[in-house]
């Protein structure tokens, strides 16, 4: 018999070679394998966040406002930039290698010849984790999609999903019709979910109609409204909250921390615990996540780094960096998977980005400078300059920037991890 792993970066380079597809939907597996771990619920009580951008946020402000109220709160997110650990909170700490070096025997030793893959594995490992913790609540970032997800394996209290547009088409389906029906599948009967769009696909309401889950929408049952530069307004029926504009930069922001205080208010609180008012303002004023229009400087320009990879949320970016002009010129930094909507991104970008700097990614999903410069001919980025990495194209902009110029990075996790890492280290 092979000895198993005994650091964390030797189990990951395990669970990834466990599988032969990298991505293999469905629940069977998990279920079998967390019967066999004797999993009970993560938690007291359990949010979902599903959706298509904003999931990371939301969960951010959902624990935030949690802890803020003295909750002990597990939260389960991926990916990862920098560390495996950022996957797995519990009370605002990463859990340590040697955590989930147990946690990952665990799950191995229960398998038995069940295969997994890599995002299962971490799933049933964060919500081992969780099950040992005596949590108050456990808050689920879903990977992809949502009725086939791993995370779907728990039947949550409340159920969010934050927005629905076209992304991960080869899996989901092409339309919004038919990744809302996918998304839609975290609801459960006669539980909440929150809706945090406006005008979230038919095919979400039918599903919520049809399973009588309470469906609470943005725009509908509860509604954000900004009041000056310093503090917005959330209200529903019942109550209203005068709040501090979140930390984490952008409009997009007040629609995932809207969504965040509408889970929580729908939630049935645990035995003995409360959400007073100022929860709710402390939690909006110290959420944190990273690469969401992260700000940083560099020589006096202001970099930002920011994981938006498909056209929504680039139409957000454009928004943000609207609402913030500057004196001078907005130079991008863009390194895309080679699976995504480019020219839809660029598109969304194009009225406020003064110059293109497109960089390769490695990796299977990756692609090179080259091949990104080519299918962005006929765009306005036709003739962006080209960088083997991010690095180098982080480096050759912000040498070319000039007093009143920003910088933007971004374009997919990797982009942002990318960017992040030369940050630090040229800091």
């Amino acid at each position: 018999m092979t000895a198993l792993p005994t650091t964390l970066s030797d189990w990951l380079v395990f669970i990834e070679r466990q599988h032969p597809a990298t991505i293999d939907m469905g629940l069977e597996r998990v279920r079998t394998v967390a019967s066999a771990l004797q999993l009970g619920v993560p938690a007291q009580r359990t949010i979902t966040v599903g959706g298509t951008n904003g999931k990371g946020s939301t969960v951010a402000f959902v624990e935030a406002i949690a802890r803020a109220a003295g909750w002990k709160v597990g939260a389960y997110t991926s990916p990862h930039l920098l560390r495996y650990n950022e996957r797995v909170r519990i009370n605002g700490e990463e859990a340590s290698d040697d955590a989930l070096v147990a946690a990952f025997s665990a799950v191995e030793a229960a398998r038995g010849e069940t295969t997994l893959t890599y995002f299962e594995y971490g799933t049933l490992a964060a919500l081992y984790l969780f099950t040992q913790a005596g949590l108050d609540l456990a808050v689920l970032e879903v990977g992809l999609g949502g009725r086939l997800d791993a995370v779907n394996l728990i039947d949550a209290d409340v159920a969010v999903i934050t927005t629905v547009d076209i992304d991960h088409a080869d899996w989901l389906g092409d339309d919004r019709e038919s990744i809302g029906r996918e998304k839609a599948g975290i609801l459960r009967g006669w539980k909440p979910a929150v809706l945090g769009e406006i005008d979230p696909p038919s095919s979400v309401l039918r599903r919520a109609y049809l399973i009588g889950a309470n469906a609470i929408r943005a725009g509908s049952d509860y509604f954000n409204e900004p009041l000056d530069a310093q503090t917005w307004a959330w209200r529903d029926v019942a109550v209203r909250l005068e709040l501090p504009m979140p930390s984490l930069a952008g409009p997009v922001q007040l629609a995932n921390a809207g969504a965040a205080i509408a889970a929580l208010r729908s939630l049935e609180l645990p035995p003995g615990r409360s959400l007073p008012r100022s929860a709710y303002a402390e939690g909006i004023a110290a959420a944190q996540i990273a690469a969401r229009l992260q700000h940083f400087e560099r020589d006096g320009i202001n970099v930002l780094v920011d994981v938006g990879h498909n056209p929504q949320a680039a139409t957000a970016l454009a928004r943000a960096l609207q609402a913030e002009p500057v004196s001078g010129r907005t130079l991008a930094v863009y390194a895309a998977l080679q699976d995504k909507d480019a020219v839809g991104v660029v598109q969304a970008l194009g009225e406020v980005v003064s110059a293109w700097t497109v960089a390769g990614l490695e990796g299977p999903r990756g692609q090179d400078a080259a091949a990104l410069a080519a299918r962005l001919a006929g765009t306005v980025a036709a003739d962006a300059a080209r960088a083997d990495s991010v690095a180098d194209a982080l480096a050759e902009v912000l040498a070319q920037a000039g007093p009143g110029d920003r910088v933007l990075v971004f374009g997919s996790f990797h982009t942002a991890a990318e960017a992040l890492a030369w940050l630090k280290t040229a800091a």
